[in-house]
């Protein structure tokens, strides 16, 4: 009796035994808290044609509230979504993007597709439509802006591998850029005419242009007024906010020094700026 007792045990065990390895194999041996399979991001294997990028055309959109939510938080910071892209020009560094991302959703849940020319951006509503320039070379294209960051250094956009490619720096990582908003044409169509800016004209006065470095733009106030204050910590020339309203209610918040009319100056200025990592300034004139 107890040796059949025994080997019932025994087989019930051997059961288990095997159950349980049946249920280790359904589940997945290597775990990773990222979606992408591949964990290093890097450029397709195949080479690309530079005149078989498609150009992007600005068309009519419709936005929706997948990516445009406002404010969002990443890694701990807060960031916010402009209301319009009307008047955006901003200078900083573009990096670019490729086979990690390849295949997947973007923030407003199109599909990344890294041999076309698209952007993502921390602020600017998506989609959006971006020109931009490489300041080393003069090249320009027009990107579709519809993914968000890029979240890392001192990053102003991320470009699609091809749209790095057709600018020039695609083998060297990262580039200095220009950044103009293209407004979409039933968008630039409907509205009405935008209020310009309440200044002096100077040529009717009689009065000569006068220069300012622009350090940076801003949808929202309160950055524009903590960059004001790191600015005054470096320089003893005038700093200030010059907000332009359009009648779609956004406002944008330039960021400016001066006027400076002494050129090597202005040089300094801009030197010092960069090396306190405060932006990538450059000169307006009015």
């Amino acid at each position: 009796m107890c040796l059949h007792l025994l080997r019932v045990a025994r087989a019930a065990s051997t059961l288990g035994l095997l159950l349980f390895l049946g249920a280790c194999a359904s589940v997945p041996t290597t775990s990773t808290n990222s979606r992408y399979v591949i964990q290093q991001d890097r450029a397709p294997t195949r080479s690309i044609n530079i005149n078989e990028i498609p150009e992007v055309l600005p068309e009519p959109i419709n936005r929706r509230l997948a990516g445009n939510r406002s404010p969002y938080t990443v890694l701990g910071k807060t960031y916010h979504v402009m209301a319009t892209e009307e008047g955006y020009s901003e200078r900083g560094v573009a990096s670019w993007y490729g086979e990690k991302f390849h295949g997947h959703r973007t923030s407003n849940g199109e599909v990344f597709d890294m041999f076309q020319a698209s952007a993502a951006h921390k602020s600017l509503p998506i989609p959006s439509f971006l020109q931009v320039t490489n300041l080393d070379n003069n090249r320009s294209l027009i990107v579709r802006v519809n993914d968000r960051g890029p979240f890392h250094g001192d990053r102003l956009i991320d470009l699609s591998y091809a749209a790095a490619v057709k600018l020039g720096f695609a083998d060297r990582g990262t580039a200095r850029v220009q950044l103009d908003a293209i407004l979409p044409p039933t968008y630039a169509n409907e509205r009405a005419p935008a209020a310009p800016e309440q200044i002096v004209d100077q040529h009717a006065s009689g009065m000569d242009q006068e220069s300012y470095l622009q350090v940076g733009a801003f949808a929202d106030l309160t950055a524009a007024e903590q960059l004001s204050f790191q600015l005054r910590r470096i320089t003893e020339l005038p700093v200030f906010i010059r907000s332009v309203a359009s009648n779609s209610s956004q406002i944008l918040h330039r960021v400016r020094v001066g006027p400076i009319n002494d050129p090597g100056e202005l040089q300094r200025l801009s030197d010092s700026v960069v090396a306190a990592r405060l932006g990538s300034p450059y000169t307006v004139t009015e």
